[in-house]
């Protein structure tokens, strides 16, 4: 639906060591880097760009896993890369029947999920 997303964060190297760990699993790696923005997605495609500044709340971004294997890959890869746990990988049967998610919170608190909608 959305072209790319910028997020404003505090440290730009904090922010680009987490993001770069949490979404290896899930296929994504910097596609661009410079000192002032780091854009992030799958080769060619960069869709999450980070600038360093000051931020205008938290956010909350999704992205789509392949399979459950990769949520939890995100999850593990995301907490000693400074994430915060914020959910645990598993069903979230409030948010639809086969709706398997991971959420941690990135070094400026934004919330960060891995989801699956894959029956198995």
């Amino acid at each position: 639906m959305f072209d790319h997303i910028q997020v404003k964060v505090k440290d730009l190297k904090s922010s680009n060591r987490f993001y770069a760990a949490a979404l290896a699993p899930l296929g994504f790696t910097v596609q661009y880097e410079n000192q002032a923005v780091a854009g992030f997605g799958p080769k060619g495609a960069a869709a999450l760009w980070l600038s360093e500044g000051q931020s205008r709340g938290v956010v909350h971004i999704a992205f789509a896993a392949k399979d459950r294997d990769a949520v939890k890959a995100f999850y593990a890869a995301a907490i000693p890369a400074g994430g915060k746990d914020n959910g645990k990988p598993g069903l979230r049967p409030d948010y639809g029947a086969n709706y398997y998610a991971a959420f941690v919170k990135d070094p400026d608190g934004n919330n960060v999920e891995a989801v699956c909608h894959k029956e198995q």
